[in-house]
């Protein structure tokens, strides 16, 4: 699983899921140092679909993490303010990126992922059920 993948499930994850394995975890990991662990607004950058030019909506306040050990980083950034939610996911990912509890790691994202993909069918199905297909003479 690509480093972009892992990160865009992982914060995707149920936060009480995700901070349980960062515990886990965080006892196998070499000393580990935070280089960052703050709130703060990101820009919410939109397509326009007719003209194709980029804008941003607006801001989204976010909470974000960066971690360092043994040689590797780990990075989360999760909407909302829960900065032990960004930081569980920055040290999941240092877990990652250092080969620890790769297992656990990957059937937590695994397990994002399926439900993430019945949510999105969910929805689907919803807007299904609206669809009209109209005869034009």
């Amino acid at each position: 699983m690509t480093e972009d993948r892992r990160l865009s499930l992982l914060a995707a994850t149920d936060p009480a899921s995700l901070k349980a394995l960062a515990e886990m975890l965080l006892p196998k990991l070499p000393d580990v140092e935070v280089i960052q662990s703050r709130t703060g607004l990101v820009m919410l950058p939109m397509r326009d679909t007719v003209t194709g030019t980029d804008f941003h909506l607006g801001e989204v306040l976010v909470a974000e993490a960066h971690v360092r050990s043994g040689g590797a980083t780990g990075y989360g950034m999760v909407t909302g303010r829960d900065l032990e939610q960004a930081m569980a996911m920055a040290l999941v990912d240092l877990a990652g990126a250092l080969g620890i509890g790769a297992a656990d790691i990957m059937a937590l994202t695994r397990t994002t992922e399926r439900v993430r993909q019945a949510a999105d069918d969910a929805i689907l199905r919803r807007v299904a059920a609206t669809r009209v297909e109209m005869e034009t003479f």
